[in-house]
């Protein structure tokens, strides 16, 4: 993948070898009329051969940014100027309507996503159980493995033929574009319509996944639909729409959605707005957590009434630190908020509703609510030795886990390189593999006679419930089946019973944990929708129950919370979130009790996984070739300064320029930001303008408002456009340079660019240390950063830097006596 140099989008800051000698070979013709210079020194001038592409679904596309950064032209300001408080009222308005539809909307995606899996997956585990009842094994296996191969396939054909984007979790995906970086339809409304249908077919299929992490991937790809800013296709261009054609309102928006899909997918909706807060100001969130005084939880254990006004001033205090940086917004926080407040109140309607037999076998399961509000959280010293050995285990299989994870993903992705077939090939080969499992490694588990007094029946008739009868004479349940031939979601709350301490044997959470463990790691990266959460939570809490066995009267805690306390353990271990984790985990359990005992578990089994790799998200990220931009600078980085690393020639244009210079530039290069200098007679010496971004320049020429002489014509420019004909458009395709039609005459004709040039970039001196440009870069989300000369009597700008020069990759090609490998 590194080594394919095609199609490589550059944001400014270089281009590849092919394009450079292209540009060479007309830049005589180009440099004749010394408009387009190249202000770099000699000695600066170098191309960032790194590679800008990465895998989106299972192809390398070209990676472009993302622009957050307001572009302050004379057309902005014109139109901010013209705008009536009645206008920004509506836009406002409209802003909360659209966090409302996407609250909506997500909720009643997430709800009717847990009727499709119920439904569907309880019809096959009713068909497996009936006719096991009637001694028809071979039958049973038959119907049970044929089911899952034929929905394992439908939602493996969606992906492989509709929308590859849409297989895997999404998180990785929807992290990277709020860290700025735009990949190929990844929020596309295939893809999202895909998500749906093959996440409730992947988890009615049996395997070892979850619909939560698509959920967050789904809300997100809802939000993009909802923030479009209308569409001409579908005739819906109210002007009003207009407000939302860019990436910052985008980029809100689908932060809101990405909280939605966690509330919906969890019940969990203070756990969705410290999701989106933590992956996207992480290091704030760092920072609450250094702050917080924990020694007063302890003190008061026993008394919920001291933790609630704990977790009130935890969320203040990281709300107050992330609104020092400008990428999240109070605004932003409280949309957020409202957003997974009506997620929430959608999701608890229409539960009441299906209460009543109205939803199929919909009701008591689906959306994951574990009560282990019965458990005593009383501990003493053998209690919290043993959670630091579940954190320590959990900081190491979690580590592990990632690590192989890894490693599948790698080889998967050959598999997949070669086509749909063999991506249906390999998912019907998982599909047969975890019927094996899930169907024959019950038939190991011996029979367990039911218990006596229990208020619900044993053994368990049926899609649901703790005791599932698979082989055994009546009076009779085999454990290890009410685990394996469950949902996913009703074995995670057998492990979370507490009803019962004995109900399973040790030997069978073994083999539980070491299957599940297995599975969930061949299992993710598979063409299908697929999260990671459940298959974690499943893994944590079997041998967080082992450890709870194991103790036996030694524990003042029961078994069901040693399970709650194992699945936090493997949750810090494989994804590394603290905060959000705790929050999601406590309103899972509905027990606030629990949260020292979770907050220790979860900061432990992170650190001792740090030690190791990242977290699995950032790995997919990594992996994936994705441009992410760290919260924090590479300690190298301090070595060098801005202008080390600015890469080029940089193409620059004068505030009046010639048409036909435009259209080469434009032509031989895919730079998406070009400078703008001023010269006499328009000033007295050079100086640097402002930025102009691609996008403007095919609109301005395409309007073709142009002189015959080199003369300023910013009325007439202002006067024929609008701010809304540069804005960005949606996921539909907008104007592209073949889509230009200029004569001959015209190439010699002159426009104006200072209407559509953004007067106040950001700008840093050469000589500013690039850790520090790193991190500005980063904590203001810009895609062009200019550097400029430390002395006068040189150009007015030395060149420009965009997240690709930024990379590791980028910097070791240069300094690699000072860059150490990866």
């Amino acid at each position: 993948m590194m080594e394919n140099q095609v199609d490589i989008e550059n944001d400014g800051g270089g281009m590849i070898e092919e394009e450079k000698f292209d540009l060479e070979r007309n830049f005589s013709t180009i440099s004749e009329t010394g408009s387009i210079r190249e202000p770099l020194l000699k000695s600066k001038s170098r191309v960032n051969n790194t590679s800008q592409i990465a895998i989106v679904g299972a192809n390398v596309y070209p990676i472009e940014s993302l622009d957050y950064d307001i572009v302050e032209n004379d057309l902005f300001k014109q139109d901010w100027r013209s705008r009536k408080k009645v206008e920004i009222f509506q836009y406002i308005f409209l802003k909360w309507t659209l966090v409302l539809l996407i609250g909506l909307s997500t909720g009643l995606v997430g709800f009717f996503n847990n009727i499709g899996v119920e439904n569907i997956a309880g019809f096959k585990l009713l068909l497996t159980s009936n006719l096991m009842l009637e001694g028809k094994y071979f039958q049973a296996f038959a119907a049970f493995a044929g089911c899952n191969v034929f929905f394992a396939t439908c939602a493996a054909a969606l992906c492989a033929f509709i929308a590859p984007a849409a297989a895997g979790s999404g998180i990785p995906e929807v992290k990277a574009y709020l860290n700025g970086i735009d990949a190929h339809s990844i929020l596309a409304p295939s893809t999202l319509l895909v998500k749906i249908f093959g996440s409730i077919l992947g988890v009615s299929a049996g395997f070892v996944v979850g619909k939560e992490g698509p959920m967050v991937h789904t809300g997100a790809c809802i939000a993009n639909l909802l923030g479009q800013g209308g569409s001409r296709k579908y005739h819906l261009t109210w002007k009003w729409l207009k407000y939302f054609k860019n990436d910052r309102d985008r980029r809100d928006l689908i932060t809101c959605g990405a909280a939605a899909g966690v509330a919906a997918a969890f019940r969990a909706p203070v756990g969705g707005v410290l999701f989106a807060l933590e992956e996207i100001a992480s290091w704030s969130l760092s920072l609450s957590l250094s702050h917080t005084h924990t020694h007063r939880v302890h003190a008061h254990n026993k008394q919920a009434k001291y933790l609630l006004p704990f977790i009130i001033k935890l969320v203040s205090q990281t709300v107050q630190l992330c609104n020092l940086c400008c990428r999240w917004r109070s605004a932003l926080l409280w949309r957020t908020f409202f957003t997974t407040a009506v997620v929430a109140m959608v999701l608890r309607s229409l539960i009441q509703f299906c209460r009543g037999g109205n939803c199929g076998l919909f009701g008591q399961g689906g959306l994951i609510m574990f009560d282990v509000n019965s458990g005593v959280s009383n501990y003493n010293t053998v209690d919290v030795l043993a959670l630091i050995l579940i954190g320590v285990l959990g900081g190491l299989l979690g580590s592990l886990y990632n690590y192989l994870v890894d490693k599948v993903l790698r080889t998967y992705a050959v598999i997949n390189e070669r086509g749909p077939a063999f991506k249906i090939l390999l998912v019907m080969s998982v599909s047969i593999l975890t019927s094996c499992c899930s169907y024959g490694l019950p038939w190991f588990a011996g029979c367990i006679p039911c218990p006596v007094g229990l208020e619900e029946k044993c053994p368990t008739i049926g899609r649901s419930g703790n005791y599932k009868n698979f082989q055994c004479p009546a009076g009779h349940y085999n454990d290890l089946a009410s685990l394996f031939l469950n949902t996913n979601d009703d074995a995670i709350r057998n492990l979370f019973s507490s009803n019962n301490s004995n109900e399973f044997h040790i030997s069978t959470l073994l083999i539980f944990f070491a299957g599940v463990y297995c599975l969930g790691i061949i299992t993710y990266g598979i063409a299908i929708p697929s999260g990671l959460f459940i298959p974690v939570i499943l893994a944590g809490a079997s041998y967080g129950r082992i450890f709870g066995r194991a103790l036996g009267s030694l524990s003042n805690l029961n078994v069901g919370l040693f399970s709650l306390l194992g699945a936090a353990s493997f949750l810090g271990g494989t994804m590394r979130m603290t905060v959000s984790i705790c929050v999601i985990l406590l309103e899972l359990t509905n027990n606030l009790l629990m949260l020292p005992l979770v907050m220790l578990v979860l900061l432990i089994s992170k650190t001792v996984a740090d030690i190791f790799n990242k977290g699995v998200y950032d790995q997919i990220v990594k992996m994936k070739g994705l441009p992410f931009l760290e919260a924090h600078a590479e300690p190298f980085m301090r070595n060098l300064v801005a202008g080390d690393v600015c890469s080029g020639p940089l193409l620059s244009f004068s505030g009046v320029e010639k048409v036909g210079n435009i259209v080469h530039a434009l032509k031989y290069s895919r730079h998406n930001g070009f400078p703008v200098i001023d010269e006499p007679p328009f000033s007295e010496t050079p100086e640097l303008c402002g930025l102009v971004l691609r996008s403007h320049l095919l609109v301005l020429l395409n309007g073709k408002k142009f002189t015959k002489q080199r003369v300023l014509s910013a009325s007439n420019i202002l006067s024929r456009f609008h701010a809304f004909d540069f804005a960005k458009p949606g996921s539909g395709k907008g104007l592209k340079f073949e889509d230009l039609v200029i004569t001959e005459e015209e190439m010699e004709m002159y426009i104006d660019l200072h209407p559509i040039t953004n007067t106040s970039p950001y700008t840093v001196v050469e000589t500013m240390s690039l850790a520090k440009a790193a991190i500005l870069f980063r904590q203001l989300g810009l895609r062009h950063l200019c550097v400029v000369p430390k002395k006068t009597g040189r150009a007015p700008i030395v060149g420009i830097l965009t997240r690709h020069d930024f990379m590791h990759e980028h910097i070791s090609n240069l300094y690699p006596h000072l860059v150490p490998h990866k």
